[in-house]
């Protein structure tokens, strides 16, 4: 069947790439010049399988108060006049629960899951290359009650056979030696060798090409402007350069899905949640991280990129605000400096903003809408490389009404019901 794509993000680029591969013929529809171009633009460069978590956790409530009150606060939040906002906020309150967590984790683990051997086989099937590396991930502790906590964590990843390990403060600096420099700042961390690094634009644009060699159909510089919707099904697809007509349509538009759904009566809650990213050319081959650490005290992750080195971080919840804050990118070149003083160049750095989609409760809606035809794959929030193939496998055989590769259960629209 003809099928449409909206969107041509990390996200839209992987779905309409299986769904090319189950048979169908695919259109991408997207307003930008290329692939890649928002949120996957300049993201952290992890590909955190181990490290799916929900931000809805036990204990942000707390945390989030005394985040009020720091300076450098990894979140930020800026009240707005908009319903969405708050309502998305008191949804996320309700799912730091226990109970809840542990939910939602294990849905997204077994997302990232399947993601996981899908890029492995991606590689394998098409040669791609995007500043890629496999030397896992490093969750940095600077206090004791941090190595404690990820306990929690450790169960899970147990419980799904994720390969993980909790290291003393030297065995973090044997896996990331350029730490020895700053010993004194670590009292322990977590290892998942497991997981992976790369520059998701470059991934994004090479799945794009690849997609487009095996028949996609890819229109840039096309505004979507509504989905109109005619007895039960979507008829067509009003662009700003013109109609367009398929039997079946995924939306895939991030942070932008919710406005293109809403006058169809269709509540998603996805929210923009502002990240901000760093990226400094490398000085000192021997100070530099080796894969990618992930800051527990700051939120910040850290990666190598090839020459590169991009750091990632920062929540603000501020809509659709694309300004860069100069404090925010302060605190993220000071976490890389902190951590890796002699790694790069920071009289070089390049800043960047995008807007991470989020749910309120941690995995992204992936599946069916009440609308026939009409489908969507959206809500990855800081996650969406690590779960973009799982997530285009798994829209493109619900599409195709085949067997899945994993149960689609707790994924789609229907959990929030």
């Amino acid at each position: 069947m003809k099928v449409v794509v909206c969107g041509s993000g990390v996200i839209g680029a992987a779905s309409a790439y299986y769904l090319r591969k189950a048979g169908h013929d695919v259109v991408v529809l997207d307003r930008r010049s290329g692939p890649g171009l928002e949120t996957s633009f300049a993201n952290a460069g992890q590909v955190s399988w181990g490290y799916a978590s929900p931000w809805a956790a036990p204990g942000i409530p707390l945390k989030a108060v005394k985040w009020a009150l720091t300076k450098n606060s990894p979140l930020v939040i800026r009240p707005k006049l908009d319903v969405r906002q708050w309502t998305w906020l008191a949804a996320m309150l309700r799912n730091c629960t226990s109970a809840r967590y542990e939910t939602n984790k294990e849905r997204m683990l077994r997302l990232a899951v399947l993601s996981s051997e899908c890029i492995k086989e991606l590689r394998r099937e098409t040669g791609i290359h995007y500043d890629e590396g496999t030397k896992g991930t490093l969750q940095l502790f600077r206090t004791p009650k941090q190595l404690d906590a990820a306990g929690r964590d450790c169960a899970v990843l147990k419980r799904w056979d994720i390969p993980h390990r909790l290291l003393t403060a030297k065995e973090c600096i044997e896996v990331e030696p350029a730490l020895g420099r700053v010993a004194e700042k670590i009292v322990g961390g977590l290892h998942l060798p497991g997981d992976e690094t790369g520059d998701c634009y470059k991934f994004t644009g090479a799945l794009a090409r690849q997609a487009e060699a095996d028949g996609v159909e890819f229109r840039w510089n096309t505004a979507i402007r509504r989905i109109v919707v005619d007895g039960g099904r979507v008829n067509r697809v009003e662009t700003d350069q013109g109609d367009v007509t398929a039997d079946a349509f995924v939306i895939a538009l991030g942070s932008y899905s919710p406005a293109l759904l809403r006058p169809l009566g269709i509540r998603l809650p996805v929210y923009p949640v502002k990240g901000y990213s760093v990226t400094i050319p490398i000085s000192d081959a021997a100070g530099a991280p080796v894969s990618t650490i992930m800051d527990e005290t700051h939120k910040v992750a850290i990666t190598r990129l090839g020459d590169r080195i991009r750091a990632a971080g920062t929540a603000e919840l501020t809509g659709f605000d694309l300004r860069l804050t100069d404090s925010r990118c302060r605190m993220i070149a000071h976490v890389v400096s902190d951590l890796f003083p002699a790694g790069g160049d920071s009289a070089r750095a390049e800043f960047w903003t995008g807007l991470r989609p989020m749910t309120p409760d941690g995995p992204p809606v992936v599946g069916r809408t009440a609308i026939a035809n009409l489908y969507l794959n959206t809500g990855h929030g800081t996650l969406g490389w690590t779960m973009a193939c799982g997530s285009g496998r798994l829209i493109s055989e619900i599409l195709s009404g085949g067997a899945t590769s994993i149960d689609p259960g707790g994924l789609s629209l229907d959990r929030y019901a």
